[in-house]
């Protein structure tokens, strides 16, 4: 006999199962050299923490993560049932626009506490450094952060995101399990030439995050996971171009000269 599996336990535990998929997809693609931002080389002599460790931290994290969502369903009383009859009385043009809320609530969000846990001295040295303890990103370090910082990000982000778009258990499913693929592929440390969607429809993009690790980057680029807005509203979005490695691959470069950097009066390069 088959047991219903609720809206709410999909919300929780698919987004986990969609990060570890989609990961591997990207660190297979990685063993390509064409398709890469950094070598290997470098990934493995500048980066500053082992895989391991980097996946001992994201699982544990994971636990926080689908231990608040069971509490925010719980108490938010979305049960299975309710969720469902909500759903299909939900019209795909209201859940799209939830969707588009929830991203712009994300981003608002992200952004100004991203830039704060730089901005903060303390909160760098102690909490947000440990992130960019991965100096060449890579796919499954996405999630890599210090449990303060993931629980007032991402998971406090997340919660406000569901929250103050009104959507349902079974729209959340979608939104999050859209947000991890595209948190990951911002930190892939991959550049396919084509057939990346997210490089199309998206100028947030695993090259625009690769600026924020690098060039000075803890003053640039704090706008994730969706759009740029917030840097180009703020004056911290620092353009950049994408060159061939000589190689194989690909490497992302600054469009000015940073000399004062201050991310406004910097030259532009010829």
């Amino acid at each position: 006999m088959a047991f219903p599996i609720s809206d709410e336990v999909l919300g929780t535990f698919v987004p986990i199962a969609v990060y570890w998929i989609y990961s591997g997809i990207c660190m297979a693609l990685g063993s390509f050299e064409n398709y890469r931002l950094h070598t290997k080389k470098d990934e493995e002599e500048k980066n500053l923490v082992t895989k391991q460790t980097v996946i001992n931290n994201v699982l544990l994290l994971q636990t926080l993560q689908a231990t608040v969502a069971v509490f925010l369903f719980k108490v938010t009383g979305n049960d299975a049932g309710a969720s469902s009859k909500s759903q299909s009385s939900t019209s795909l043009v209201v859940s799209a626009g939830q969707f588009v809320m929830a991203m712009l609530v994300l981003d608002t969000w992200h952004y100004f506490m991203h830039r704060y846990f730089h901005r903060n001295k303390f909160l760098y040295r102690y909490i947000h450094s440990q992130h960019h303890r991965l100096v060449v990103p890579y796919a499954f370090g996405a999630f890599y952060n210090h449990p303060l910082e993931a629980f007032v990000l991402d998971i406090m982000g997340s919660g406000l995101s569901y929250l103050l778009s009104g959507m349902s258990p079974r729209t959340s499913i979608f939104f999050f399990c859209f947000t991890t693929i595209k948190s990951v592929d911002d930190h892939c440390g991959l550049w396919l030439p084509a057939g990346n969607l997210f490089h199309i429809f998206f100028s947030n993009n695993s090259a625009y995050h690769d600026v924020h690790h690098h060039f000075h980057g803890g003053k640039y680029n704090f706008s994730q996971p969706f759009f740029s807005l917030w840097d180009r509203i703020m004056g911290t979005y620092l353009p950049y171009t994408i060159e061939e490695r000589a190689q194989g691959g690909f490497q992302v470069r600054p469009a000015y000269k940073l000399k004062e950097h201050t991310g406004i009066n910097d030259e532009l390069v010829n």
